[in-house]
């Protein structure tokens, strides 16, 4: 797969950490260049001065119109116009609807809905005239909505809808650009970890006995690997598709 991204120009949103620190090391180690962005710029600088000169940070509050604009402008300034985009970034808040409160809500859809309409925006404008992917990070909450993350699960089905908007858009008005979602399970990351109660051990959340053996959280690379799929050239078919890697959930009713 890897010369399927050789030379690319990508953007990972929320790349300092977790998911989306996998994603550009995958992409990376497959030949492309990779603007890593963060609101965490001491992580972010960090990763990049560890991945060398084929990756640049770009610090970016991925709720702003105006960052998004600042970041695209950094990218095709520094090597060219973007052929992948990864709207990664993201924040998981506890809460149902009984209790849950209303800032909290608008707090998730503004990070984890409005920053990937923002990005499928601002990469379409940016991809229309020579092509490229977009891979929206959405869940498995998208289509099995969890009781204690109502929020969560309503900000990540709007990803799904905005996904699959997007690729008709950009099919309808002849756009050469692709746009698909990755729908996990749990992911085992810094992110999945704050939520944990005490005493609970990476390796129970990994290889949980009361659970089917393959029943358990991902860790990010392995996700970052479908993320690299849809990126490449590879998966040049799909568009407006929901890639689910969640062990047939859905089937179980769990």
């Amino acid at each position: 797969m890897g010369e399927c991204v050789q030379d690319k120009v990508a953007i990972v949103t929320g790349a300092a950490s977790g998911v989306g620190l996998a994603v550009a090391q995958a992409l990376l180690a497959a030949g492309a260049r990779v603007a890593l962005t963060d609101v965490n710029e001491d992580a972010g600088r960090q990763a990049v001065a560890e991945l060398g000169e084929r990756a640049l940070f770009v610090r970016h509050d991925v709720t702003s119109d105006a960052g998004w604009t600042q970041v695209m402008d950094t990218v095709q300034g520094h090597w060219g116009a973007p052929q992948v985009l990864v709207n990664n970034a993201g924040i998981l808040l506890l809460g149902d609807l009984e209790t849950g409160t209303l800032q909290d809500f608008q707090r998730l859809l503004q990070v984890n809905t409005e920053s990937v309409f923002l990005g499928c925006q601002h990469g379409i404008r940016a991809m229309k005239a020579g092509g490229g992917s977009i891979v929206n990070i959405a869940s498995v909450a998208s289509w099995l909505p969890i009781e204690q993350y109502a929020g969560y699960s309503a900000s990540k089905a709007a990803v799904a809808a905005l996904t699959r908007s997007a690729a008709l858009l950009c099919r309808n008005k002849g756009y050469p650009v692709r746009v698909n979602s990755v729908h996990p399970d749990g992911i085992y990351t810094p992110m999945m970890q704050a939520t944990l109660p005490a005493g609970v051990t990476r390796e129970m959340v990994l290889h949980h006995p009361q659970r089917n053996p393959k029943g358990r959280a991902y860790l990010p690379e392995q996700i970052a690997q479908l993320v690299l799929f849809l990126a490449s050239d590879a998966s040049s078919v799909m568009s407006g598709s929901e890639l689910r890697a969640d062990n047939a959930i859905l089937g179980t009713g769990l």
